[in-house]
């Protein structure tokens, strides 16, 4: 691509707990990096919005980052919205591992992931770390949509062997076999045509602990420290999970995830709702993060994660969907979710008992740390140089018109209640443009 020249009116967050709102040139180089960045009233913003090349966003949008979304499953889409009434374990067996047993067939994956990828990026997800399925052929078609796409992804063969866990027609037979698939697919995501950049990039995806026997985790820790790919996983998702593992092995999901060389730098790890402060204190050591899921947490959990202490204690942490133990494919539809669920978590929900007596003080998270886990925040869970909009950051970016939805922005509005407005309000309609390091990958204007 050729350099870019932006001027716009950008809101774009400082700090977990801040945001500024500016009018903003960029110059963005031939790499798709954000070169200089230039407030309105400097002689450099006036000599990029001088030059003839210089695109202007229209005075009723503003231009914010785009989002992260840190956890979904994409052979589940054809099922968001189903099933979630019943038990995380029987959701599995019943609906979920047989679904996932179709991605044998890559006419129907492609199908499936073609839809799922478009979709994302129109809700704004310009970032998005997927487990795809045990299939190398198709996992490698998800990895290559991405890449056509122009979406920055992260996909992971996913790897189980458990026999008493796994249906025998969706299972690895044994650990060697899952072992040398996640090598053979790492390659290649690596040898993509067109992927001389990174743009998408081969995860180590053991689906969780009860799913893999202790010789795939120890092998795939290795291989992990060997080839210097990210870890994802899922960590103390529910009241069932997490005594599943500790009967297992006597330790949490963190502890035995060290101990096999999963909790690494980047890994992320999903839900993490009955993570302990002995927990967190190890992913932070490890620099790992957590993807925060708030509507599958709702319906799986049983518990709600705890996010002001998570921010508090600077554990890294951002959003995901969890498609489709989550119904929506909106990051920002997550964001609220995470205000509303702190709220519950700090005010309570029984009736019956006292106000004394009745929540967690001291819970609750601000608009803006939401609108903070879904930009910077997801971007630094991955270890990517985006989120903010920032020179030497990727051109991440989404066009917000105003206006469009219930999305009613006033000129008198400051960086917070711009802020609050859209994590309330933001759908797919509100966002007409998506950049992924500077390459406009949607435009519902111009088309």
């Amino acid at each position: 691509m050729s350099e870019l020249v932006i001027t716009a009116r950008v809101l774009s967050p400082v700090t977990p707990q801040a945001a500024v709102l500016e009018d903003v040139a960029f110059l963005i180089d031939e790499c798709g990096n954000i070169q200089e960045r230039a407030a309105k009233g400097d002689a450099l913003y006036a000599a990029l919005s001088a030059r003839e090349d210089v695109r202007r966003m229209p005075s009723d949008s503003l231009l914010i980052p785009g989002v992260t979304d840190l956890h979904i499953h994409a052979p589940q889409w054809p099922q968001a919205g189903m099933a979630l009434d019943e038990p995380l374990e029987r959701w599995l067996g019943v609906y979920t591992f047989p679904l996932e047993s179709r991605y044998d067939d890559v006419f129907f994956a492609e199908k499936v992931y073609s839809d799922l990828v478009r979709t994302l990026l129109e809700n704004g997800t310009t970032t998005a770390l997927y487990f795809a399925t045990i299939h190398e052929e198709t996992s490698l078609t998800l990895a290559r949509i991405c890449l056509e796409k122009g979406q920055r992804g992260f996909v992971g063969l996913v790897a189980m062997d458990n026999a008493d866990l796994c249906p025998p027609t969706y299972r690895h037979a044994d650990a060697q076999q899952a072992l040398d698939a996640t090598r053979r697919f790492i390659a290649a995501v690596r040898a993509l045509p067109g992927n001389e950049g990174g743009l998408v990039q081969p995860v180590i995806t053991p689906r969780f602990i009860p799913a893999c026997s202790d010789a795939l985790l120890k092998g795939l820790g290795e291989l992990a420290a060997e080839t210097g790919v990210r870890v994802q996983t899922h960590a103390s998702e529910s009241d069932w999970e997490h005594r599943h593992v500790l009967e297992r092995t006597g330790k949490t999901d963190t502890e035995a995830l060290d101990g096999f060389g999963l909790l690494r730098d980047a890994t992320v790890l999903a839900h993490a709702g009955f993570l302990n402060a002995t927990d967190r204190a190890w992913v932070r050591a490890r620099n790992a993060a957590l993807a925060h899921c708030p509507i599958s947490n709702a319906f799986f959990a049983g518990a709600a994660l705890p996010v002001r202490t998570v921010l508090d204690e600077h554990t890294r942490c951002g959003l995901g969907t969890d498609i489709s133990g989550g119904y929506s494919p909106s990051i920002f539809e997550n964001a609220r979710q995470a205000v509303v669920t702190s709220r519950l978590l700090e005010s309570g929900v029984d009736p019956d008992r006292s106000p004394g007596e009745r929540g967690r003080p001291d819970s609750r998270i601000t608009f803006q740390e939401a609108f903070w886990l879904a930009t910077r925040g997801g971007a630094e869970a991955l270890g990517t140089s985006a989120g903010q909009l920032l020179p030497g950051q990727a051109f991440d970016a989404l066009e917000i018109r105003n206006g469009r939805g219930g999305l009613r922005l006033s000129p008198s509005d400051d960086a917070e209640r711009c802020v609050q407005k859209i994590v309330c309000h933001v759908t797919a309609e509100n966002i007409v443009r998506v950049w992924v390091s500077g390459r406009m990958v949607v435009d519902k204007v111009d088309n």
